[in-house]
């Protein structure tokens, strides 16, 4: 796996897939997107699901983010350089479900990050994603839900 951080886009994967965005015509930005969720979303619960599948989930999944009240801006350099066309809302809930993907038992990413020993703090992320884009903000790190 190349990657050199924990950041959505800090790795030759995620570099790529924003790479493709570049050079995809503006009106099929958001196709390439729904598919990278697609494919990590509809795999099963107990499937096995490739680091490289998860990787792209999360980069498409936080360029949704980043457009949902409460979401980060998108600004490493290895992000796509040309700006987004508004995404479709109903995004949000396919890339629910393929973040939940991302960061159960049989994801190969999960592992990978395990292994590094930075499991949970990498898992931190996808989650934070993963409330923004279900509508509810997770609680700052240290603090409990009340």
């Amino acid at each position: 796996m190349g990657t050199w951080g924990m950041g959505h886009f800090d790795s030759d994967t995620a570099a790529d897939f924003a790479g493709g965005l570049d050079d995809a015509r503006p009106g099929r930005r958001e196709e390439i997107i729904r598919e990278a969720l697609a494919l990590a979303a509809r795999t099963g619960a107990d499937d096995h699901l490739d680091a490289d599948d998860g990787v792209v989930a999360v980069a498409a999944a936080a360029l949704l983010a980043a457009q949902r009240p409460g979401g980060t801006p998108v600004d490493s350099v290895y992000g796509p350089d040309d700006p987004l066309p508004p995404l479709a809302p109903e995004l949000c809930g396919l890339a629910v479900t393929a973040l939940d993907r991302v960061v159960a038992g049989e994801s190969e990413l999960l592992e990978l990050w395990a292994d590094a020993g930075e499991g949970e703090r990498w898992s931190a992320g996808v989650r934070e994603l993963r409330a923004v884009l279900a509508g509810v903000m997770a609680p700052p790190a240290g603090q409990g839900a009340g």
